[in-house]
C-alpha cells in the first residue's frame, strides 16, 4: 500500500513496539531506496539511558533521527519537563522542524511519546494534535501488542483518530510472539477486520537482532509497505 510522506506511529500503550516499529519501517523504506528521516518530539528518561533515536539508529542503519527535546525522567514529557525545570517547545515547532525534514527526505517517521493522547507541550498539544496541524500530509500507524485487552486499546485509539478526522494508514503488532497462542492468533485476525488495513507484525526480540539481520528481515513483516 502507498503510505503518507509524513508518518506518526502511535501506540495504544506504552511499551508496545513503538521504536521497533518505526525502526523497522525506516529499514523497510531504506531497502526500497527511499529517503528516510526520524523525528522524536519529546525523549524522556535519557538519565536511564533511554534513547530511541540511538536505537533507530542502530538497528535501521545511516540516516537522519533526532529529538526535539530530550528529559531525563523516564515520565510523561509534561512532568518530566517540570522536574527537569524546562519549557517543553510547542507543536508548531514541532511541525516546522518536520516539514523541514520532509522537504529534504522521500519519508519522515515521527515516532510519539507513550500513547495517542500523551500530552507533549504545556498547552494540551498531543501527537493527534500534531498530526491535524500537518493535515493531509500525514497519516498515523498505530502499533499494538497481540496479548489480551488490545482490541479495546486499539479501537478506542482508532476511535480517538476517527473522531478527530485523522488519516490512519494502518495497524501493526509490534510484538508477535514465535510460537502464538490462541488469544494472539484470534486478535491478529480481529484486529484485520477494524476497518482499517493491517500492515503487519514484528518478530517478538526484534531489537536482539544484529542490525544486518534486523534490516534484512524489516520488509518481510509488513505486507506490501515499501513496495
Amino acid at each position: 500500500m502507498t503510505l503518507p510522506r509524513i508518518i506518526l506511529v502511535t501506540g495504544t500503550d506504552t511499551g508496545v513496539g513503538k521504536t521497533m516499529t518505526t525502526a523497522a519501517l525506516a529499514a523497510a523504506l531504506q531497502q526500497h531506496g527511499h529517503a528516510v528521516a526520524v523525528y522524536k518530539p519529546c525523549q524522556t528518561g535519557n538519565n536511564g539511558g533511554d534513547s530511541d533515536m540511538s536505537e533507530v539508529l542502530r538497528l535501521a542503519g545511516p540516516l537522519r533521527a533526532e529529538a526535539g527535546i530530550v528529559l531525563e525522567e523516564p515520565m510523561a514529557p509534561v512532568p518530566a519537563a517540570e522536574i527537569d525545570g524546562v519549557a517543553l517547545p510547542p507543536l508548531l515547532v514541532h511541525a516546522e522542524r518536520i516539514l523541514s525534514l520532509a522537504s529534504g527526505h522521500d519519508y519522515v517517521l515521527v515516532e510519539g511519546a507513550g500513547g495517542l493522547l500523551v500530552e507533549l507541550d504545556h498547552d494540551g498539544g498531543t501527537l493527534a494534535a500534531l498530526g491535524s496541524v500537518l493535515g493531509s500530509r500525514a497519516g498515523f500507524v498505530v502499533v499494538a501488542r497481540p496479548s489480551l485487552g488490545t482490541l479495546n486499546h486499539t479501537a478506542l485509539t482508532l476511535e480517538a483518530l476517527e473522531r478527530r478526522g485523522l488519516h490512519v494508514s494502518g495497524v501493526v503488532l509490534g510484538q508477535w510472539p514465535a510460537t502464538p497462542g490462541l488469544v494472539e492468533r484470534a486478535n491478529r485476525a480481529a484486529l484485520g477486520s477494524l476497518g482499517v488495513p493491517f500492515l503487519g507484525a514484528l518478530a517478538d526480540g526484534a531489537a536482539a537482532l544484529e542490525p544486518d539481520a534486523f534490516r534484512e528481515r524489516a520488509a518481510s513483516w509488513f505486507e506490501g509497505v515499501a513496495a
